[in-house]
Parts: structure tokens; C-alpha cells; sequence
């Protein structure tokens, strides 16, 4: 047996919104792949993919967004995950402000953070972007239920995955 698959079909893991704004182009898409990797300093990592816009405005952001979505908030990740910005604005009619320094914050995201872009590395047909938080928002106080992978299963995405 090789490949990921038969060990990565097992997992269930979060899903977030990622928004990132270069020179008044916004953008945003459903990531599958980040997590924090460093306690001290904190530090946290998402993976876009190449293929969607997002990916290209956020190579030129100073700062990405990282918005966590409850599990009953199939819509926002729908239009995050399933529609591409190349032929839509996915903010319009969305409720969203722009936050520190200029990011885009989703105002329905029951937490988010601000993390200004340390470094990217190329990990294949994604791009690694190591975040610094500067700011966080909307932090649930409980623990709700967060969208994850397996709530997800049912979207198509707005690009393929490779």
C-alpha cells in the first residue's frame, strides 16, 4: 500500500476560511490544511492550494484571515468551498468588515485570527503559510460544534484539489 489516502481518509479534521487582501483585491476559500505548529512563539500554518485565486492574491498579502465556521454554517462554507472567486465576488452579500491592518474578517465566524505572514514554503500543489497572530476575534466562549471535514464531504470545490 502507498500513497496518504488510506491514512488520511481516517481523519476528521477542521476546516477554516481563509480571506487574505492584497492592493483592494479580496479573497477567500475553505482550507483543509493548517494547524498551529509552535507554542512559543505562536505560530500557525495553512496550506492553499495553486490552483484558486486565493492562493494568488494571498502571495502578495502581508496578513491572511483564518475564520473558524460552526458545523451549521453550510452556507458560508459552501460558497467558501464550492464557488471560486475567478467568476463571483464571494463577499457580496456576505457580512464582513475590514479588520487590523486592513484583513477581512467574516463577522458570522464564531472565532478568527489575523496573522501576518511570516513565510511561505512550497509543499507541491500547495503553499505553506507560516501566520504570526497579531489578533483574534468572536472567540466562542463554549464549544460549539466547528465545522469539520466530514461535514464538508459534500462540496464540490469551486477548483479541483490538484
Amino acid at each position: 500500500m502507498t500513497g496518504l489516502d488510506p491514512f488520511t481518509d481516517l481523519l476528521d479534521y477542521p476546516l477554516y476560511v481563509v480571506t487574505a487582501e492584497a492592493a483592494g483585491e479580496r479573497a477567500g476559500c475553505l482550507v483543509g490544511f493548517g494547524s498551529q505548529c509552535s507554542i512559543r512563539p505562536a505560530r500557525f500554518m495553512v496550506w492553499l492550494s495553486k490552483a484558486n485565486r486565493t492562493y494568488r492574491v494571498a502571495e502578495r498579502a502581508e496578513r491572511l484571515t483564518v475564520h473558524l465556521l460552526r458545523r451549521d454554517q453550510d452556507r458560508l462554507a459552501r460558497l467558501f468551498g464550492g464557488e471560486t472567486g475567478d467568476h463571483a465576488d464571494k463577499f457580496t452579500g456576505v457580512a464582513w468588515h475590514p479588520g487590523p491592518r486592513g484583513s477581512v474578517v467574516l463577522d458570522d465566524a464564531p472565532a478568527w485570527f489575523v496573522g501576518r505572514v511570516e513565510s511561505r514554503i512550497d509543499g507541491g500543489d500547495h503553499v505553506g503559510f507560516l501566520l504570526a497572530p497579531e489578533a483574534a476575534g468572536n472567540l466562542v466562549g463554549d464549544r460549539t460544534p466547528l465545522l469539520s471535514l466530514d461535514d464538508a464531504r459534500g462540496i464540490t470545490p469551486g477548483h479541483p484539489a490538484d
